[in-house]
């Protein structure tokens, strides 16, 4: 059996290796904040959430519009979906805790502990199919209906009953039938376990029936060298049932462990949904387009985890860049550049996880790789200057970089002065673009910015930070030229001026 809810065809694998850089895309993007917000306290929640989160980009446009629909489907049942999880969470720690399965090397205890765990499973499966039994008409998605209708086909109480019978059957409360033969050296050998007779006869059937013919042996009670061989001959008739039992076992725990795992992540964007709309903050299923098509439009992005972090409402933007390979981003210090790059990067993440976004509306095409490159802190260790590390750093994304791939840059090579940090950034913007990548560049490089706005073109997007004339933030991007300045002197009042005070003369 299969869940199906993260993929179409297959289970969710946990064990597929994350991107090259995601020690970048955490630090760079603040992953830890939307992670949190989506887990919690619950470290289950937290890599399953992590996981989902940054092999986003390997995501079909299929797989996203499929987990968008039950993503929807969870949120219009939340509390049937928490259900569901919190059963198959309590089912299996109790599972856990009680289950030996093969590391006992008594058969006779294996059995016991299989058929007590596939006891219990009876029950949570019951219970399962109820659920979709039950809710099932209000669930849409192709996911849950698969899910529903899979309960209600392979897990009908004929079936279920059926199990239970031959569950009941193997405690061997009679006691164990087997047959068995002498060996070539008159040594015990080819056990084979019988199936139990039916139920004993009356005192009626017993007087007038016909006993069948046999011979009945009946061990001493205080011979311990006969009682332990008759525990081996009933533990070699009863291997093969247990070893098929605890198979049996690990199958339907893996099952589940697999159901917990899929259903974990959407209990996380339920907890994500939470945190939001408790802030009143918008939220959207966003438009996944097919890569290559270079459709990127949104109306009021905002950065979801400095939402996560502030009480204050957060600034939401606006822009069209459908058809433009490159967006330049300047403007005054502190408007807001860094903040909406990073609301970018998040949001083509979340679309490919099939998650909402953080915006009223957000259309984007797939891209393969989100790859970042962000000013970093002096190396302390001087083994390199800053710019020999952003070189580096350059030349591993080369090394890895795919066709139509996402790249942001942050205030990137301006570690050395304007004139060769622009020229640096000109050369490889320009062939990045020549290989038809997609480029958001936040920059203070006033002669990087300025040549390439000079070059303009239709696949071009200029932005800026807004700043109003008595020097305030707004923290509003508009499609304007680069400036020259970035009003270093606001900041220089504010924090140096605006702290001084000049005594009066006496």
């Amino acid at each position: 059996m299969k869940a199906l809810l993260m993929h179409p065809d297959r289970d969710f694998d946990r064990k597929q290796p994350l991107p090259w850089n995601e020690a970048a895309l955490r630090q760079d993007l603040e992953l830890e904040t939307l992670l949190r917000a989506m887990a919690g306290s619950d470290e289950f929640l937290l890599d399953v959430s992590r996981e989902a989160l940054l092999t986003a980009m390997g995501n079909d446009r299929e797989t996203i519009l499929r987990r968008q629909q039950i993503l929807k489907d969870c949120l219009n049942n939340a509390q049937t979906v928490r259900e569901m999880y919190n059963l198959i969470v309590s089912s299996l720690a109790a599972a856990r805790r009680d289950w030996w399965g093969l590391s006992s090397v008594y058969p006779s205890s294996v059995l016991y502990s299989s058929n007590e765990l596939l006891q219990a499973f009876v029950e949570v499966f019951r219970t399962l199919r109820n659920i979709g039994e039950d809710h099932g008409a209000r669930f849409t998605s192709a996911g849950f209906a698969s899910l529903f209708a899979m309960f209600s086909k392979e897990l009908h109480e004929d079936y279920l009953a059926e199990v239970q019978h031959h569950l009941s059957a193997l405690r061997f409360r009679k006691g164990v039938l087997f047959s068995g033969k002498l060996g070539d050296s008159n040594e015990s050998a080819s056990y084979v376990l019988l199936k139990p007779h039916g139920n004993d006869p009356n005192w009626f059937e017993r007087l007038i029936g016909r006993r069948q013919p046999g011979y009945t042996y009946r061990l001493d009670p205080h011979d311990e060298a006969g009682g332990r061989i008759m525990s081996e001959m009933r533990s070699r008739a009863i291997s093969r049932v247990a070893r098929a039992l605890v198979q049996s076992a690990d199958h339907v725990t893996n099952f589940l462990e697999r159901l917990r795992t899929e259903l974990a992540f959407y209990i996380g964007c339920l907890n994500l949904h939470d945190a939001l709309t408790a802030k009143g903050l918008p939220v959207a299923f966003p438009e996944p387009c097919a890569a290559g098509e270079r459709k990127h439009n949104f109306s009021g992005l905002y950065d979801v985890c400095l939402a996560l972090q502030m009480q204050a409402r957060v600034v939401a933007n606006t822009a069209n860049a459908d058809s433009k390979n490159l967006v330049i981003i300047t403007g005054a210090n502190q408007g807001g550049k860094s903040i909406f790059l990073r609301s970018i990067g998040l949001a083509q993440l979340m679309m490919q996880c099939g998650l909402f976004v953080g915006a009223e509306s957000f259309k984007a095409e797939l891209c393969p790789a989100l790859l970042t490159h962000y000013r970093r802190e002096e190396d302390k260790t001087m083994k390199s200057g800053k710019l020999d590390e952003e070189l580096a750093r350059m030349s591993e994304i080369v090394n890895q970089i795919e066709p139509r791939s996402l790249l942001l840059f942050n205030e990137s090579f301006a570690a050395t002065n304007e004139r060769e940090g622009s020229e640096i950034a000109r050369q490889i913007v320009c062939a990045l673009l020549e290989k038809g990548m997609k480029v958001f560049y936040v920059t203070h490089l006033h002669e990087f910015a300025r040549a390439l706005f000079e070059h303009k073109n239709d696949a071009m997007l200029f932005l800026r930070a807004e700043r109003t004339p008595d020097g305030r933030r707004t923290f509003k991007l508009n499609e304007a030229e680069p400036l020259q300045t970035s009003y270093g002197q606001d900041l220089y009042r504010k924090i140096f001026l605006a702290k001084t005070a000049v005594a009066p003369c006496p």
